[in-house]
């Protein structure tokens, strides 16, 4: 192990030494594994798969599945980075200390507008809800009350926050459960009262691609976003009890359940349903729920997808207020915003969430235009944050290696192949976007807000004389707006190798806690 490695916080969370009073851990083993998988079952998958059986058919599976495989990529290049350095700022951090700070500042900023944007979506989205159950309200009411709602739930304390999303997250989990014991039930023929459809609807319906590749395009461009939200475990296991040992077991044990949750539940409806029933296009889980005679199917995936968007918006508001907090902390946002109270940083989710609900005025003020722009601002955002992920791996693998072996406790599977074929899927995706009308502006504008992004880091970090915020031995402490600006990245490992042996104690600390973490 090296000097600088040496001086990694004992906790494993490398936003503890950022400000004198930094984040608590008070989240359980138990609320990360709930984050992961809640994190990722929202309304995109209940409401939003209908969009792409509706463009690819039956072979929607397959777009699913290869969505699917890519976050699977993702999530253990993010999950190698995080095991070896947690932190509220995740993959933001991790790209500074790998690629730069001007990739960090990039990163962290284009996920916490994603973040805050996609806030304002699910809050309209479950305002739409109620008022259907209550006509006569409106739905700026139902807004504010869920702004404030979860505002608040944030503003307390962060085990109060993992309390609600675990129940939240709970009841999405067995949703989806019953919905697909229900579903292979009544495939096999053994449901009361249904009869087995074979492969009628999966193979008769114009066949498994009844819109032929161009189909299966539009299918996989409208499953690969629906993936987004699983990065907020990375960014939550820095306030666990045990960062690493937490973020490692519960990276390792989502995937393949987000896997079989998404892939599983698309298989049960196309065999279930045709996949051109209107009835699909609206609701595809309200619809196989319809087929197999399940009474108040609509108002039973109502509940299911208000609770998603509800839990979705605890999360996001969550994700948005560490990530910049971080950004703060790290001298990459207003000093200001770098402050928590009681292990809480208030300001940041007051900030966040009012520039959410900011979002969700610009819709009823302007839809067509302002609020439009924003949606397509984020139409490939989270593009954009894996490809900073796939590069900051590559990078931070092989520093690794070279410096510190022992902190590899979840390892990329075939490095580097596998990130390089991650890389390319990206690029291919991003390819695909271009070719398609409907996509075309999302790209476009996705690609001018990272462009203005990484210009502002670049200028930002050629003023602070090329300097990095986070060296490999963790994040620097918080300073001032007027302090001088860090010395280059060499010279602040040079100063860590210097003060290495104050550290006895931390690396002992660090390594007994890498190695309970091999062991779960």
């Amino acid at each position: 192990m090296t000097a600088t490695e040496k001086s990694t916080p004992p906790t494993g969370a490398d936003d503890a030494a950022q400000s004198p009073t930094h984040l608590s851990h008070g989240l359980k083993q138990r609320h990360l594994s709930m984050i992961a998988l809640g994190g990722v079952i929202g309304a995109g998958l209940f409401v939003g798969s209908g969009t792409a059986i509706a463009a690819a058919g039956p072979a929607a599976i397959l777009a699913y599945a290869a969505s699917g495989l890519l976050v699977m990529l993702v999530m253990r290049m993010l999950g190698e980075m995080s095991a070896a350095h947690p932190s509220s700022g995740s993959f933001s951090t991790h790209a500074e200390r790998a690629i730069g700070p001007w990739a960090g500042f990039t990163v962290g900023w284009i996920f916490w507008f994603l973040l805050c944007v996609v806030v304002a979506i699910e809050a309209i989205g479950a305002a739409a809800i109620m008022t259907g159950w209550f006509p006569g309200t409106e739905s700026w009411m139902w807004v504010a009350l869920f702004m404030v709602l979860f505002t608040g739930s944030n503003l307390t304390a962060v085990k109060n926050f993992g309390e609600y999303e675990f129940w939240f997250a709970l009841l999405k989990v067995l949703a989806i459960v019953g919905f697909l014991v229900l579903g292979v039930l009544a495939v096999l023929g053994l449901l009361p009262g249904t009869e087995s459809p074979g492969g009628s609807f999966l193979f008769g319906e114009g066949g498994f691609f009844p819109n032929g590749s161009e189909g299966l395009i539009l299918g996989l461009l409208a499953s690969v976003f629906a993936y987004g939200g699983l990065e907020t475990v990375t960014i939550a296991a820095a306030e666990s009890e045990n960062p690493v040992r937490g973020v490692a077991k519960a990276v390792r044990t989502a995937m393949w359940r987000i896997a079989i949750f998404y892939v599983g539940s698309v298989a049960v409806i196309v065999t279930l349903v045709p996949w051109n029933s209107e009835a699909v296009a609206g609701g595809p889980y309200a619809a196989a729920l319809d087929s197999l005679n399940v009474p108040a199917a609509g108002t039973v995936m109502d509940v299911v997808v208000l609770i998603a968007l509800l839990s979705a918006m605890n999360a996001n508001i969550y994700g948005a207020s560490r990530m910049s907090y971080s950004l703060a902390t790290r001298g990459q946002g207003m000093a200001f915003l770098g402050k928590a109270s009681g292990g809480v940083p208030r300001r940041t989710v007051l900030a966040s969430s009012v520039f959410g609900f900011f979002a969700v005025l610009l819709s009823f003020w302007w839809p067509d235009t302002v609020f439009t722009w924003l949606l397509n601002m984020i139409g490939a955002a989270v593009l954009v944050v894996w490809g900073f992920v796939a590069v900051s791996q590559i990078r931070s693998r092989r520093r690794l290696e070279r410096e510190a072996p022992e902190k590899l406790v979840v390892r990329m599977w075939a490095f580097p192949v596998l990130t390089y074929v991650a890389l390319a899927a990206m690029l291919a995706v991003f390819v695909l976007m271009a070719r398609e009308e409907g996509t075309r502006t999302q790209l476009y504008f996705t690609g001018g807000l990272t462009a203005a992004l990484v210009v502002a880091g670049l200028i930002r970090q050629k003023l602070l004389g090329g300097s990095a915020s986070v060296s490999p031995a963790g994040p620097r402490s918080a300073a001032p707006a007027s302090a001088a600006p860090d010395v280059p990245l060499a010279k602040t490992e040079a100063k860590a190798d210097a003060e290495a042996q104050k550290d006895a104690d931390e690396q002992d600390a660090t390594e007994k806690e890498t190695a309970a973490a091999r062991r779960s």
